[in-house]
């Protein structure tokens, strides 16, 4: 027997279980579809967890500098299989929140492997989800719905030719699964999972080094962040080879130590560490979920949807991960909404992808928004910068933490504000300013003329946004 839904959404992350909640909210009667676990990648193998991991790193950095505030703590230690119960403490406190919310907005949840089906006794158009369960002796749950929501999310990518053993060569799921640290890991990938990974073990007292193919760690981000952040880490003796290349082939695991060469400026280097952490990329799932069944579009490997989400097949959806972009769950549930909310015929608005903020948590943290300098030069514009350091406001030397600038670029002709970029403590939470002025066209010159408050760290805002126009006052 067949359900008949609205809305069935496969997969429950953050773009999946967002998006069931809002369309139930717009009345819709709604069910997800979930392979695994509600909260998805980023409650359960990704955001939550891996940040979770960071604040440890970070405090235990902290208690072991502790002497520089004037408190003494006698010999600090690390209890590692302790992190990870605080970890799963609160990934498990979240997961159980999306399962309250689902169930306040009444969504029905079907656990298992959820396919499109093509044109059947059960629809003329392709659509229909056969649910598999783990128990294969069950018969597959049809359901029926108007309109289906692709946010079945990704996975971590790996090099061709290299093995993926998940104890010494492993991905970031494996890597949050670790019971004990090791006493060095190579890092392969130096992008924000990288680089992120790379923060946390320095401090938990791992030596890492990080192999980036591209010139530059963090390599989509302002190329100044990249160096300063490249500096701190080197400051930190984490070893960083920009322009290398693993040869998958020579990688090796024997006797408990992982080898591989490394080519870089066209010689062979040979490393060795405890550990490899694969972080070069995620990759859509869109493998077995009966695309073929549909007129759906794939190219590179992603699924092409046009401004309001909606695929060739206009009552299938799809959000995410799976659409390529930026990989973020705060993009997803945004992109989440706005589909439903296109479902129910309400006004909505395209995303534009220049006011999408994005993070990474290492220490010190990045934040950034819109175009890079490079970026808006090579779209023609004549660019004005203001930049301004940390350690020039007064709440950061409270704090302790006086690394890092923020970075503001400007249109020298309209003075429209083209991008934001921030290296430097709690700049995952301050881009949000960016984010809003960017929403509301705001120039540098309407930030500068906003009161900050005295002292916080948000004063590097009013700064930087005088320093655009060459008249910082602390500066």
């Amino acid at each position: 027997m067949a359900e008949n839904y609205d809305l069935v959404v496969l997969g429950a992350g953050p773009g999946g279980y967002v998006a069931a909640a809002r369309a139930a909210q717009l009345g819709m009667k709604v069910a997800v579809v979930e392979k695994e676990r509600l909260g998805g990648v980023c409650l359960n193998k990704g955001c939550i967890p891996t940040k979770t991991l960071l604040r440890s790193a970070e405090l235990y950095h902290n208690m072991k500098n502790s002497e520089e505030f004037g408190i003494t703590v006698g010999d600090v230690s690390l209890e590692f299989n302790r992190v990870q119960k605080r970890k799963q403490k609160v990934v498990d406190t979240l997961h159980k929140g999306v399962e309250g919310l689902l169930k306040k907005n009444k969504v029905d949840v079907y656990y298992g492997t959820g396919r499109i089906l093509g044109p059947s006794i059960f629809s003329p158009m392709p659509g229909t989800i056969s649910v598999e369960h783990a128990d294969s002796s069950e018969e597959p749950t049809m359901l029926v719905p108007k309109n289906v929501l692709i946010a079945t999310g990704s996975r971590p990518r790996t090099l061709p030719g290299l093995e993926v053993d998940g104890q010494f060569v492993m991905n970031s799921d494996h890597a949050l699964q670790m019971e004990e640290l090791p006493k060095s890991m190579i890092i392969i990938g130096g992008g924000v999972i990288g680089v992120e990974w790379a923060s946390m073990l320095s401090d938990f007292g791992v030596d890492v080094t990080i192999v980036e193919y591209m010139d530059r760690i963090l390599p989509l981000e302002d190329e100044d962040v990249s160096k300063e952040m490249a500096r701190l880490l080197k400051k930190r003796k984490v070893k960083i080879l920009t322009g290398a290349k693993v040869l998958p082939e020579t990688v090796t695991a024997q006797d408990g130590k992982v080898t591989m060469q490394v080519e870089k400026g066209g010689e062979v280097t040979t490393l060795e560490a405890d550990r490899t952490l694969v972080s070069v990329g995620r990759e859509a799932n869109i493998d077995d979920i009966g695309l073929q069944n549909t007129s759906i579009k794939v190219e590179k490997g992603v699924i092409q949807v046009n401004e309001f989400m909606q695929t060739e097949e206009s009552h299938i959806y799809a959000i995410g991960d799976v659409i390529g972009g930026y990989q973020l769950a705060h993009v997803a549930s945004h992109e989440g909404i706005l589909a439903v909310e296109h479902m129910a015929g309400k006004e909505v608005y395209p995303i534009d992808p220049l006011t999408i903020p994005r993070c990474t948590y290492s220490r010190p943290e990045v934040g950034s928004i819109g175009l890079t300098e490079a970026q808006a030069k090579e779209k023609g514009y004549e660019v004005k910068v203001g930049k301004f350091p940390f350690r020039a406001v007064g709440k950061s030397l409270v704090f302790g933490e006086m690394d890092g600038f923020i970075k503001i670029i400007s249109d020298k002709k309209t003075d429209d504000l083209l991008g934001v970029h921030i290296i430097g403590p709690h700049a995952t939470d301050m881009i949000s300013e960016a984010g809003l002025a960017k929403v509301l066209d705001a120039t540098a010159w309407e930030i500068a003329h906003t009161i900050h408050p005295h002292p916080t760290l948000s004063e590097v805002y009013a700064e930087a946004a005088m320093a655009v126009d060459g008249k910082p006052i602390h500066g």
